[in-house]
């Protein structure tokens, strides 16, 4: 490791909600963080706001909904020189109210870009960066939501997440095709569904290339973060009164900061070095708490579609599609 450099760790969409009390609480334990946001001045703004000591974060442009913005800053890193110890794949995107869907430059839709294509790549071209990495206990961590498993409470709600086949994905993924399983546009199901990936790719990366490197591959759900600026592209009753239904009636409200915390212990702490793992707090807002590793959804663990997953999402963002026999 470079002469007095501290553990450095880059996290997407830091500079708001989740992302940004995980790059708070890290910086406070001593980490450098890379802000990788796609508005610069906000993330500037952001830290400051939340007292982000200088010289304790760096900020670099991405936008995961561009792939070739994403390659641009795989590239301005490797060239920066600094070694990486973690990558935070945490920004996201939800529009529930999109009658059309949105598209990436390259013609995919955008939230299955954003959330999903985006980080995929991310990961795929920083892991060279890792391997070289000479940081000890080096992690990836990918931010899950419950909403990506229908067979608990809260993510009973539908549409229910649902990838078919990757037709979708197999056929191209561009207009008129703007859905995993090539079936009709749903805003909220697209979500959903970029979310199951995000797990896959998880579990993909473990089995693929943990034993080899000794990269910790993890997810997290931190808890209901209700108030997030995820929910700002809804309607403003909803955002009104969603968090006062999970603080009074689901008791499942969990604080920004809290939630960034837990984020960065996932990150940090010894005991979250367990690759492949999906961990949770639980339904209640108590640093207390202990996280545990929760059963994903039966998508989100069925190898045989972490396979077509990624495969179709190789070829759709232009990586080698290597299997472990390959490393």
């Amino acid at each position: 490791m470079q002469q007095n450099q501290k553990p450095t760790v880059v996290i997407t969409g830091a500079s708001s909600g989740v992302g940004l009390y995980a790059a708070k609480a890290l910086t406070d334990r001593g980490w450098h963080v890379v802000m990788a946001c796609r508005d610069v001045r906000k993330a500037g703004e952001a830290a400051q706001s939340v007292g982000m000591e200088q010289g304790s974060y760096s900020i670099m442009h991405i936008d995961l909904g561009d792939l070739e913005s994403v390659r641009r800053f795989a590239r301005e890193f490797s060239a920066s020189g600094r070694f990486i110890r973690a990558l935070v794949c945490n920004a996201a995107i939800y529009m529930p109210l999109l009658k059309q869907p949105l598209r990436s430059p390259e013609g995919y839709e955008l939230t299955m870009t954003t959330n999903h294509l985006g980080h995929f790549l991310l990961c795929n071209l920083m892991l060279e960066d890792l391997k070289k990495s000479p940081e000890a206990d080096k992690r990836v961590v990918i931010l899950g939501t419950v909403t990506h498993n229908p067979d608990e409470p809260g993510g009973k709600v539908y549409p229910r997440p649902d990838l078919g086949k990757f037709e979708g994905f197999a056929a191209g993924f561009k207009e008129p095709i703007s859905m995993a399983d090539g079936k009709k546009f749903e805003p909220v199901k697209a979500y959903k569904d970029s979310k199951v990936c995000n797990v896959l790719t998880m579990r993909e990366l473990h089995r693929r290339y943990h034993e080899s490197t000794g990269i910790t591959f993890t997810s997290l759900y931190p808890g209901c973060v209700a108030d997030t600026p995820l929910f700002r592209n809804h309607y403003p009753t909803f955002q009104k009164l969603f968090p006062l239904f999970q603080k009074y009636i689901t008791k499942g409200y969990v604080s920004q900061e809290l939630a960034g915390e837990r984020v960065a212990a996932v990150v940090a702490d010894p005991e979250f070095k367990q690759s492949g793992a999906y961990w949770s707090w639980g339904n209640r807002n108590s640093e207390k708490r202990q996280a545990f590793v929760q059963k994903v959804s039966s998508q989100a663990r069925d190898d045989d579609k972490g396979k077509l997953m990624w495969e179709t999402t190789a070829k759709l963002v232009g990586v080698a599609c290597e299997t472990p026999a390959m490393r």
